[in-house]
């Protein structure tokens, strides 16, 4: 019970800061100051949102479909942060070791989906209906490409524990051991799967799935007051979840380079790890928030094309080449072979 009210705090503190952090960037992409009324620069605008959108009134159309409408945003944002069970935080924080991890926040995806779906349906509306298919159509391709890139490292790491993954990149003393440093297939498959989570996260230039001009809101239209805050903070919820999974198979999750080898006392070291950890998550989060306000929404055949004709063909062919880098050099890395570490 305690750890539960701990995380939905932490959980709602991130959403918090996240959406803060979205506006500032925002405002100076933009060259305009961004919230700067409620609290010393507008760091208490998020306070004050979440309490409006408490405090609207919920209303739900005589046609509707009243369960799926009331059960589509809470499936949703279940599903968005479900994955952080797997997540290691640190040497010992973490909600519980599965030794199928990445392949079980894979899974949670398909509860996003279904929310999704139902919300889209729900609404007895032809913009939600459209926007639920094209984000489950969206989602379930761009899953593929998700997958096939992740497969790269897991390749090399050789298990699906992300505690192992974290591990296995604790080489040398530096940032050399990453899995993204291993080899060039392993760094063009990063940027495979940093590209096809953006577009899972339905983040623009990928967000077809609400896109104004042509769909009004898409799936959460007739949305209002604290369940279309639901659907809000699952989107940053996605971002955190694919973003920590990018940090742990790709970036050397809470291994804390240069000074790993100094840190002797255990609780310092949880410590110290969960804040780099955290810190490589916020850097892939301001990334893509610069990414949104950056680049122009993309078509919805040019979405298909770019996933379907790029990321999947190529993602196979990184996969396949690291493979034989594997079974080449007996599964050391760039830097290994060389000599720069043991």
């Amino acid at each position: 019970m305690i750890a539960g009210i701990i995380l939905l705090v932490v959980i709602l503190t991130y959403e918090g800061i996240a959406t803060y952090i979205e506006r500032k960037v925002a405002g100076d992409i933009q060259v305009r100051y961004g919230p700067n009324r409620v609290g010393p620069y507008g760091i208490l605008q998020f306070v004050a949102d979440g309490l409006k959108l408490f405090f609207k009134e919920d209303i739900i159309h005589s046609q509707a479909d009243r369960l799926l409408f009331r059960v589509a945003p809470y499936i949703v944002f279940t599903g968005s942060f479900v994955g952080l069970a797997a997540i290691p935080f640190s040497a010992e924080w973490y909600a519980g070791r599965l030794n199928v991890g990445v392949l079980f926040i894979l899974a949670t995806t398909s509860l996003v989906v279904a929310g999704l779906a139902m919300a889209g349906w729900a609404q007895a509306n032809k913009w939600g209906l459209l926007g639920g298919m094209r984000s489950v159509a969206q989602i379930v391709s761009y899953e593929v490409a998700v997958g096939i890139a992740l497969l790269v490292p897991v390749v090399h790491i050789g298990s699906l524990d992300l505690q192992s993954a974290v591990l296995y990149q604790k080489k040398g003393w530096g940032i050399l051991g990453w899995n993204i440093f291993h080899d060039p297939f392993t760094l063009i498959a990063f940027f495979i799967y940093f590209t096809a989570a953006i577009a899972e996260c339905n983040r623009t230039p990928f967000d077809l799935p609400e896109g104004e001009s042509e769909l009004v809101a898409g799936y959460f239209t007739e949305y209002t007051g604290f369940r279309f805050a639901f659907f809000f903070m699952a989107e940053y919820g996605d971002m955190f979840v694919v973003s920590a999974l990018a940090t742990c198979l790709f970036l050397g999750g809470w291994h804390i380079p240069f000074i790993e080898g100094l840190i002797k006392l255990p609780i310092l070291h949880n410590i110290l790890g969960s804040i780099v950890f955290i810190a490589k998550v916020m850097v892939l989060i301001l990334i893509m928030m610069w990414v949104r306000w950056t680049y122009p929404r993309l078509r919805i055949d040019q979405l298909m094309a770019l996933n379907w004709k790029r990321l999947i063909p190529i993602g196979l062919l990184m996969l396949l080449l690291a493979s034989l880098w594997d079974l080449i050099f007996d599964g050391k890395g760039f830097f290994e072979l060389i000599g720069i570490i043991k």
